[in-house]
C-alpha cells in the first residue's frame, strides 16, 4: 500500500512538473517581445533604431526628436518589465485587492491613507512643459508596447489585461521611492517607546547619537553657507501615543514591510567622486551603488537614450522616464539617501477640523470595500483613537514634503539628462523636492562636486522633530532651507567626497537637517575613505575593488571586547578560538564571517527585555560593551553585566548554526549559510510557485561592509543589497562600467532575467558604453510612424 502511494504521488508530481514546464514553455512563446525587425508604432515623428546588447540593455536611437527617444524608451520598459510597472501602479494606486483579493486590503488601506497616487496627480501639473512633453512621450510609447499583446505570465495567470498606461502613473512609483528612502516617522515611533520605558538616557542607549569623531561628508571648510539660527532641542517629552493609535500605526508599518518598504538598519548606499588630482587619468572618477530592497525582477533597468539634443546611459526605472542615475555626454552623477528630517507625526486637538473622503477599494471575489479616509491641514490621518487620558478623541498626523502640492523633482531628474556643466546640474537640481540625496557630480572639463537638493523644514525654535508632537504654536514648519543654503561644495580642494549616509556636516553647519540619530553608522564612509586616500593614483580597478570591499569594521570594532568573553561550552570556545587573529574580511570562504555574524545577530538583541521587538545598531553594541551598558543585563535570564551577555549570546549563536550546519564550526562556511534573495512582489511567498520568479545566490559581505550585505535576524538572507554599481570614467566616459542585481529581462525563462546575477556578485561590471563595438551580438528593431 506505502508503496503505491509513492508510486501515485511520484507520477503526480511528475505530472504537475510537466503542466508547469509546459506552462513556461507557453508562456516564452507568448510573452517574448520582438526585438527584431520593423515594427510601426503610432504616435512617433519619425524613424527609431533600438539595438539591444548582448546583456539585453537597448541603445535607443531617435532621429526626429527627444519625445522619439523617450517614446521608446517607454516601448522598451513595457516589452521587457510591463508586470513590474504594473504592480508598482497598483502598490501607488492602493489597488492591489482588485487581482490579489482580500489579503491584499490591509495594503490597500495602507496606501490610500497615505494618498501616494493622490499626491502624484497634484504634482503633474507643476511640471514644466518641457518634462510634461517628454513624460506624454513616454506614455504613449508603453501604451504601444502594451498594445503588441505580448503580455507576462503574471497577467495570464490572474486573467486580466493591464489598462493604459497615463501621465501620472509614470509619476506614482517616484512617491514610493520617496517614502522607501525619505522618512523617519517610524523611527519617531520607536523613539517615543524607548523614552517612555527607559527615559532619556535609555534613548540614547538604543539610538545613540552619530558620533563625534566621526567623518562628515562636507568639512567646516568645505562649507562657505550664510547661518540660519538653529533650534535648541527642548526636553524631550516622555508622555506615550495610546496603545489603541501605536496599534494603527504598527499595523501601518506592517504593511509597508510587506510591500518591501523596511527602515532595516545597514540599509543605505555609497557614492563618492575623486578630483583628477588623485587619479591615474588625471580626470574625475565617480563611483555609485545605492542599497535598496532587492526584487525579482531587478528595480533598475539600464538604458542608452539618444535624440537630437539627449544623450544618457545609465539607470533608469520602469515606469518613469529618463535616467535616473549615470552620465551624459558631459557629465556624470550618482546618488545616495540624505535622510533628513522630512515628516513628523502630529496629535491633533480634540475637535479639530478634519476632512473626510471616502475610497471604495475593490476586492477580487468580494463586494467593493468603502474606506473613509481623513486629513488635516498637516496631510493624512494615520491613526485616530478616543484612548486619551481624558476620553476625548484625537487624531494622529502626518506632515510629509513628499505629500505636498507642487512636486517639481521630475523636473530635476529630466533637468540631470540634458544639464552639461555644474551651473545647468544645480539649477536642475533646484527644483527637487523629495527624497533628498547626496548628488555627487563631475564633469569632462575636469570639475568635481556635491549637493544636497530637496525640501528641508525649517522647525520652531526648540523642537527638533525627533519625537510625535502635538499640534500647536510650539510645533510648526514655519518654511524650508534655501536651496542657496543646503549643503554643497565645488572642487573641494582635497579631491574628494564621499558619502555613505552618515552625517552630511559638522555642528558648524547651522541649516538644521535633522537630529542626531538619524545618520547611518560611520563604518562605510570610514572603510571607503580608507580605502580611497592611499596617496597613490587611483584608477577604475581600484574604486570596483572598493565596491567589492567586505572588511568589517564593525569586527574591528568589537574585536577586543568579544575576544575577552569566557565561553559557556566547548561549541562557544572553539568558535571563539576561529576568531582570533581574523582580518574581518566576510568572504565566501570564510567561517569566521559566519560566527561574528551570528553572534552580533544575538547581541542586537539585548534591549528585548526593556523594549520588545527594538534591534540594536552594530553601533549601539559596540557602546555598551565599551562602557558596561546597562541593556547588557538581563534579570530574567540571570545575566548581570556585559560579561554575562557575551557568553550566553555567544553560546546562543554557536548553538543556532550547529542547528543549521553541523556541530563542526570548521564546516561553517559564510557561503553556506548566506546569500542573496530577490523575491517577486505578487508571487514570490507563494510556495508552489515562487521558485518560478525568485532569485538567490551566496554573498560576501555583511553589516556595514562597503559591499553592504546585512543577514536578516533569523533568516541570514540578504534581502537589501547594491541594487546597481556604476563607475564612470571621465577622461573616457565609454570606459564607465555598470551592473545590475539580476537582469534586463522580467520573464523568468527568458535569457536576460538574472544573467547579470553572478557577473554582480563576482565584482564583475558591463561596459556602460554608447559605442557600437562595446555591446557584443546585438538585436536590432526599427521602428517608425
Amino acid at each position: 500500500m506505502m508503496l503505491r502511494l509513492v508510486r501515485f504521488f511520484g507520477w503526480l508530481l511528475f505530472v504537475l512538473l510537466l503542466v508547469v514546464f509546459a506552462g513556461v514553455l507557453y508562456a516564452r512563446k507568448v510573452s517574448n517581445p520582438v526585438l527584431s525587425g520593423t515594427l510601426t508604432l503610432r504616435g512617433l515623428k519619425g524613424e527609431v533604431s533600438i539595438v539591444r546588447d548582448r546583456w539585453g540593455v537597448p541603445h535607443i536611437r531617435a532621429q526626429a526628436s527627444d519625445e522619439d527617444a523617450l517614446y521608446a524608451l517607454g516601448f522598451v520598459h513595457a516589452q521587457d518589465r510591463m508586470w513590474q510597472m504594473e504592480f508598482q501602479r497598483r502598490v501607488a494606486q492602493g489597488r492591489l485587492s482588485e487581482v490579489l483579493g482580500a489579503a491584499a486590503l490591509p495594503k490597500d488601506k495602507f496606501l490610500r491613507t497615505w494618498g501616494f497616487y493622490r499626491a502624484a496627480q497634484a504634482a503633474l501639473p507643476a511640471l514644466s512643459a518641457r518634462s510634461r512633453s517628454l513624460i506624454s512621450a513616454y506614455t504613449a510609447g508603453v501604451n504601444a508596447g502594451i498594445a503588441q499583446d505580448r503580455l507576462p505570465l503574471e497577467f495570464r495567470l490572474m486573467r486580466y489585461r493591464p489598462e493604459r498606461w497615463t501621465d501620472v502613473d509614470s509619476i506614482a512609483w517616484s512617491k514610493l521611492m520617496a517614502y522607501d528612502l525619505g522618512g523617519n516617522w517610524d523611527d519617531e515611533l520607536t523613539g517615543q517607546r524607548v523614552l517612555s520605558k527607559l527615559g532619556a538616557a535609555g534613548l540614547n542607549a538604543v539610538l545613540p547619537p552619530y558620533p563625534a569623531n566621526a567623518p562628515t561628508i562636507l568639512s567646516s571648510q568645505e562649507l562657505n553657507l550664510p547661518s540660519v539660527a538653529r533650534p535648541t532641542p527642548a526636553p524631550l517629552a516622555t508622555s506615550s501615543l495610546p496603545a489603541d493609535a501605536l496599534r494603527q500605526l504598527h499595523a501601518q508599518l506592517a504593511a509597508a514591510a510587506s510591500l518591501g518598504f523596511i527602515n532595516a538598519p545597514g540599509k543605505g548606499s555609497n557614492d563618492w567622486v575623486i578630483g583628477g588630482q588623485r587619479t591615474q587619468s588625471g580626470k574625475p572618477i565617480l563611483a555609485d551603488d545605492p542599497h535598496l530592497s532587492l526584487s525579482a525582477p531587478m528595480l533598475w533597468y539600464l538604458a542608452d537614450i539618444q535624440g537630437p539634443t539627449l544623450h544618457a546611459i545609465g539607470a533608469s526605472i520602469p515606469g518613469l522616464p529618463g535616467i535616473v542615475i549615470g552620465r551624459n555626454d558631459h557629465i556624470a552623477w550618482g546618488v545616495t539617501n540624505v535622510n533628513p528630517d522630512v515628516q513628523d507625526l502630529f496629535i491633533e486637538p480634540a475637535g479639530a477640523r478634519l476632512q473626510t473622503r471616502t475610497e471604495v477599494i475593490k476586492v477580487k471575489g468580494q463586494p467593493p470595500v468603502n474606506y473613509p479616509v481623513q486629513t488635516s491641514a498637516h496631510g493624512p490621518v494615520v491613526a485616530s483613537s478616543s484612548d486619551w487620558q481624558d476620553g476625548q478623541q484625537r487624531a494622529v498626523t502626518l506632515q510629509w514634503t513628499a505629500l505636498e502640492d507642487g512636486d517639481t523633482t521630475f523636473d530635476s531628474f529630466l533637468g540631470l539628462n540634458y544639464a552639461q556643466n555644474w551651473k545647468q546640474f544645480t539649477a536642475a537640481l533646484s527644483s527637487y523636492v523629495a527624497p533628498s540625496q547626496n548628488f555627487v557630480y563631475a564633469d569632462t572639463a575636469g570639475n568635481i562636486g556635491y549637493y544636497a537638493p530637496g525640501r528641508v523644514p525649517i522647525r520652531t525654535p526648540g523642537w527638533d522633530g525627533s519625537l510625535p508632537v502635538p499640534d500647536d504654536s510650539a510645533h510648526r514648519w514655519t518654511g524650508y532651507i534655501p536651496f542657496a543654503q543646503l549643503p554643497h561644495v565645488l572642487n573641494p580642494t582635497d579631491g574628494l567626497v564621499v558619502t555613505a549616509n552618515n552625517k552630511v556636516t559638522p555642528d558648524s553647519y547651522k541649516p538644521f537637517l535633522a537630529n542626531n540619530r538619524v545618520w547611518a553608522e560611520p563604518y562605510r564612509a570610514e572603510r571607503i575613505l580608507q580605502r580611497l586616500d592611499t596617496g597613490k593614483p587611483l584608477t577604475l580597478d581600484d574604486v570596483a575593488s572598493t565596491q567589492l570591499d567586505t572588511v568589517s569594521l564593525v569586527w574591528k570594532g568589537l574585536e577586543p571586547y568579544l575576544l575577552q568573553t569566557q565561553p559557556k561550552d566547548d561549541l562557544s570556545r572553539t568558535a571563539l578560538d576561529l576568531l582570533r587573529g581574523w582580518d574581518g574580511n566576510e568572504t565566501l570562504s570564510s567561517v569566521q564571517a559566519s560566527v561574528f555574524e551570528a553572534w552580533l545577530m544575538k547581541l542586537e538583541e539585548m534591549a528585548q527585555d526593556e523594549v520588545p521587538d527594538v534591534r540594536l545598531t552594530s553601533f549601539a553594541v559596540l557602546n555598551q560593551l565599551k562602557t558596561g551598558g546597562a541593556l547588557c543585563r538581563n534579570a530574567s535570564a540571570n545575566l548581570g553585566s556585559c560579561a554575562d551577555e557575551l557568553a550566553a549570546s555567544l553560546q546562543a549563536a554557536t548553538t543556532d548554526l550547529s542547528k543549521r550546519m553541523g556541530t563542526d564550526p570548521s564546516a561553517w562556511a559564510w557561503e553556506k549559510l548566506h546569500s542573496s534573495l530577490s523575491a517577486h512582489g505578487a508571487f514570490g511567498s507563494v510556495g508552489a510557485i515562487a521558485w518560478i520568479w525568485n532569485r538567490g545566490i551566496a554573498t560576501p559581505g555583511g553589516t556595514n561592509t562597503v559591499d553592504v550585505a546585512r543577514p536578516d535576524s533569523g533568516t541570514f538572507h540578504q534581502t537589501h543589497a547594491p541594487s546597481y554599481r556604476q563607475i564612470i570614467d571621465l577622461s573616457d566616459m565609454n570606459r564607465s562600467r555598470f551592473i545590475g542585481t539580476l537582469g534586463q529581462g522580467g520573464n523568468p525563462i527568458g535569457s536576460h532575467y538574472a544573467d547579470m546575477q553572478p557577473m554582480w556578485r563576482g565584482g564583475q561590471y558591463i561596459p556602460m558604453s554608447s559605442q557600437a563595438q562595446d555591446w557584443g551580438d546585438t538585436l536590432t528593431l526599427n521602428a517608425a510612424p
